[in-house]
């Protein structure tokens, strides 16, 4: 009876541990798909410029199609120039690497050996920059610099939304 009883305590431990270690992997980054047409950059960047007005915030607003390309640039009157590399860091990340460049800034923000990826070519570790995805492809992307990262997450979302 002993060994049968330690033998399910071990058992039942064992299956505790592997559970708990059990992370769920994010899903898979969409793929890549037809680059974004003009005509949808234009409403992209719409959708993003009337969520910036209504705010009354002052931003440079990049859209890159899924090649990398810069296919469309405004900076809203009274942005400071410097957002305007910004935004264009932005957009290229989140189309280069397939996911929101808040994943950067978070990572980065834990620390320890995530910190490596400030020196990762091509990836901006400021939240801002959002991938464009339409019927499941990775078409472009969007990236908003002017006011805190988080604002310009809610810009850039409302932007990539305005294809849905």
């Amino acid at each position: 009876m002993n060994k049968l009883l330690s033998f399910l305590v071990v058992t039942i431990l064992l299956v505790a541990v592997a559970s708990a270690g059990a992370q769920q992997a994010p899903p898979p980054p969409p793929a890549y798909g037809t680059p974004i047409s003009l005509e949808q950059a234009k409403k992209v960047m719409a959708g993003a410029e009337a969520e910036a007005k209504k705010n009354s915030w002052n931003v440079a607003i990049a859209i890159h199609d899924s090649g990398g390309n810069l296919v469309m640039l405004q900076r809203l009157d009274g942005t400071q120039f410097g957002s305007t590399e910004v935004a264009k860091d932005k957009a290229y990340s989140a189309v280069a690497f397939r996911r929101p460049t808040k994943a950067f800034q978070d990572a980065i923000e834990q620390g320890g050996s995530n910190l490596r990826l400030l020196k990762l070519s091509g990836a901006s570790p400021l939240e801002g920059g959002i991938p464009i995805v339409v019927d499941g492809k990775l078409i472009g992307s969007i990236g908003v610099s002017g006011v805190t990262s988080q604002q310009d997450a809610q810009i850039a979302k409302a932007g990539a939304d305005s294809l849905k």
